[in-house]
């Protein structure tokens, strides 16, 4: 079984690569440290709206200790249309003053170090491992869940239940290391464009012929 679904993903993401050829992280930033600032500002977000909002915000902050310094009040005022405004901006200057005190001012660059930052969780470390530092890592964010979910790549009910930790290890077995990022990206892509949460687009989907769950809703069998 397990050597019939890294077959099946084989053919996903090859699928997948035609549909999506510049799938990539979508936030914009110039270093690592305004990607860690923006992938916190991601969360219940869109990267649209999360680009708005950084285009002014890393002009006034421009450093990581401009972020440390940062006036709670103030910061909340400035990310306030991102939601979750008064954790993001705990999140963003606790662990902005951790890099200044305990790395030099510099983004560490391990899963380890980045998760020991204030406000730092796996998918965001993953986030800045992937697209700041060029490391083969597997980004399971909401999109990620539910797509590997409904392709029937891992237990659907891990996915339902927003189990990220082992939805990851799951995707680690079946996804080749060297297409782990990729891979990320393209789900993102994927979620975004077709098998959106609501009323998916199985009908156009580029992968419906590997898919059990739109095969199932348009009675393929």
């Amino acid at each position: 079984m397990a050597d019939e679904t890294r077959e099946r993903e084989g053919k996903i993401i090859a699928e997948l690569k035609k549909a999506f050829p510049h799938a990539k992280v979508t936030l914009d930033f110039r270093t690592p440290h305004e990607l860690l600032v923006a992938t916190i500002l991601a969360a219940q977000s869109t990267d649209v709206n999360v680009n708005k909002v950084t285009k002014d915000l890393f002009q006034k902050y421009p450093s990581v200790e401009a972020f440390a310094d940062a006036d709670p009040k103030e910061l909340e005022h400035d990310i306030h249309s991102t939601g979750f405004f008064r954790q993001k901006t705990k999140s963003i200057i606790e662990s902005s003053q951790d890099i200044v005190n305990h790395h030099g001012g510099k983004v560490p660059d391990t899963m380890e170090e980045l998760t020991k930052l204030r406000g730092v969780g796996r998918k965001t470390a993953n986030v800045v491992l992937s697209a700041a530092f060029g490391k083969s890592v597997i980004i399971v964010d909401t999109h990620c869940l539910r797509v590997s979910g409904r392709l029937g790549l891992v237990d659907p009910k891990l996915a339902e239940k927003k189990d990220a930790d082992k939805v990851e290890r799951e995707l680690m077995k079946i996804v080749p290391e060297q297409d782990w990022s990729c891979f990320s990206h393209l789900m993102v892509a994927l979620g975004r464009a077709i098998c959106t949460a609501r009323a998916p687009k199985h009908d156009i989907c580029p992968v419906l012929h590997l898919c059990p769950t739109g095969q199932q809703a348009l009675g393929e069998h």
